[in-house]
């Protein structure tokens, strides 16, 4: 079935974008206010350090730009992720980002001036009341004195901040909008054409052509414009390199976790201790092998049901009921605020032609947030819609606690919510549900959570810091070599499992790949998720839980995860939800 257009959808199930603007005239309004407002940030220039009154002066204004030019970039780039390929949402972006490289070049004196304050002044300015809200930016400025330029170089690499987005624009425009997909024989016998929300479905088809069917064609387009993938990830690698040695970091790597305040031994023990479990990862594919009753298991038999004849079919309003339920230990206030978000247009619910695929949650700061979803009525979708909306009551209820400098969380804690969401959903219809076979389901989903959400993205994050150190020691990043990488990988973590050549393409349809180093913080945070949700269950108390929620960037998201209960600077939490792992495999495989 041909996708519908994005003017033919119906509203109800779209965004509502005049919470944010009314309309595009307002929108026009306020990008000119956003642009005047940037052009006086360089007056700024050499006030700072006057007096902790100039000091708090200078930074108000800034931050007040920057929540203007946010609004005006967010609302276009909203607009645009619900039809890539409409001009003029093209054209809005375009010129948002060129308002955000000019805020950042506008701002290039700001922190080589904040450390050229001598720091005993400094410190007695940030000892005032009025400069308490600004007190973590400073600190956090503060910390990278070691990685900060002079002011005419941070205005050069601020300016570079539009060119560095090219990559990702192009794998954006390739893959959402230029591409397209063969069509496949369905269950039925019937001709259907591919996109990127129905191979979703299909590769969970228990019927085993046409899920191999549909990865086969699936990825065969992948391969076909191989080259241009692997030209736009290596320029976005590239990018990661060039800041990082500029900056004085040992590696791209080191750069991004710096950003968060995060130890590199977070990162190591990470993969470590997905390593040292792998063996519970070979036993949970040999449960898979029989449970299909197949000879050999393939990669694309990985996605599939391990239970025949067991449908769970969703629809979107019936979706709702499940996730209030489910989500009842998080308290009355919060199933309010998930009532508010159906009842207000947050989430944007059905594929169309255009449309960004996957689904994500996007807050904006005074307004709520906003999910995009690509919802077929699986399983799987209610799990991404609870997934999503617990992105956006971190984001809400951040926002609500904290002023605009303040509410913003790191990404190390981004993905905490969400999976907790998942978590509970998992014990709610385990808890509730009679009927074995569809109880071995839940379970198979739930160890689809850690297989994909702990393993994958471990896996992923591999990949990226192997292929950032292929580039770093002066090795050329093809598509053979990188290939090659992913499919060293796949056999590392799917040994057991036959991997099928086409799949060594995969990596170049993986959009977080272009954010680089942020994949790994899935699998943190699946595994802080685990042990929250445990906890409160166990404990029937979500007050740590939801005051974390509260946190925004007050603080480190190690020390905001400290508030739930997790600490990741230790191995336990991650070998815990390991446990976790390991004991469910077990469960399955006597269920079964």
């Amino acid at each position: 079935m041909e996708l519908k257009a994005r003017k033919d959808m119906d509203p109800k199930y779209m965004w509502d974008f005049s919470h944010i603007f009314p309309n595009k005239e307002a929108w026009e309004t306020a990008y000119r206010d956003a642009w005047a407002g940037i052009g006086t940030l360089p007056a700024l220039e050499g006030t700072l350090g006057a007096s902790a009154e100039s000091l708090k002066a200078a930074l108000d204004a800034v931050f007040a730009a920057a929540r203007k030019a946010e609004l005006v970039y967010l609302y276009a780039s909203l607009h645009k992720n619900g039809d890539n390929g409409d001009s003029e949402y093209q054209a809005m972006e375009d010129r948002c980002i060129r308002l955000m490289t000019r805020f950042d070049a506008a701002l290039a004196f700001m922190t080589p001036e904040l450390l050229a304050i001598p720091e005993a002044t400094l410190n007695g300015y940030m000892a005032e009341e009025n400069l308490k809200t600004y007190r973590h930016y400073v600190e956090d400025t503060v910390r990278a004195r070691a990685h900060t330029l002079d002011t005419d170089r941070e205005r050069m690499l601020a300016m570079l901040g539009d060119a560095a987005q090219a990559p990702s624009n192009a794998f954006s425009m390739l893959e959402s909008v230029d591409m397209t997909f063969p069509a496949i024989t369905d269950e039925k016998g019937e001709k259907v054409t591919l996109t990127h929300g129905n191979f979703s479905v299909f590769r969970e088809s228990t019927n085993r052509r046409v899920r191999k069917e549909a990865f086969e064609a699936y990825f065969a387009e992948f391969r076909r414009y191989l080259n241009t993938f692997t030209a736009t990830y290596a320029g976005s690698v590239k990018f990661d390199q060039y800041f990082a040695e500029v900056r004085s970091y040992k590696s791209a790597c080191e750069a991004a976790l710096f950003r968060s305040n995060v130890p590199m031994s977070v990162y190591d023990s990470l993969v470590e201790a997905a390593h040292a479990r792998l063996s519970t990862m070979r036993e949970y594919l040999e449960l898979r092998k029989r449970a299909l009753k197949v000879d050999e298991l393939h990669l694309y038999d990985l996605y599939c049901p391990m239970v025949e004849d067991v449908e769970f079919r969703i629809p979107f309003e019936e979706s709702k009921a499940v996730i209030l339920e489910a989500l009842a230990p998080l308290g009355a206030e919060y199933r309010k605020l998930l009532e508010k978000a159906y009842a207000e247009s947050w989430m944007d619910v059905y594929e169309n032609k255009g449309k960004t695929t996957g689904a994500f949650s996007c807050g904006v700061h005074g307004v709520h947030p906003y999910v995009l979803l690509n919802y077929t009525d699986t399983l799987d979708d209610v799990f991404t819609v609870a997934h999503e909306l617990g992105h956006a009551m971190h984001s809400y209820l951040s926002s609500a606690a904290q002023d605009y400098v303040n509410h913003d969380y790191k990404i190390l804690v981004a993905e905490v919510a969400s999976t907790v969401n998942e978590v509970l959903l998992v014990k709610y219809l385990l808890k509730k549900e009679t009927d074995p076979k569809r109880k071995a389901y839940i379970l198979n989903h739930f160890l689809e959570g850690f297989r994909t959400t702990l393993f994958r993205q471990v896996l992923f994050a591999e990949f990226e810091r192997r292929a950032h150190d292929m580039a770093q020691a002066g090795e050329p990043l093809t598509g053979e070599s990188l290939c090659k990488l992913y499919r060293e990988l796949n056999d590392l973590y799917y040994a057991g499992a036959v991997n099928d050549e086409y799949a060594d393409v995969e990596w170049a349809r993986i959009p977080h790949f272009y954010n680089a180093f942020y994949v790994y913080q899935y699998a943190t945070g699946f595994s802080s998720a685990v042990n929250i949700a445990s906890r409160i269950l166990e404990t029937g108390d979500a007050g740590d839980y939801l005051r974390f929620l509260s946190t925004g960037g007050s603080d480190y998201p190690l020390e905001e995860l400290k508030i739930a209960g997790v600490d990741l600077t230790k191995p336990d939490a991650v070998e815990k939800a390991l446990d976790v792992f390991k004991e469910t495999v077990e469960e399955l495989s006597n269920l079964l």
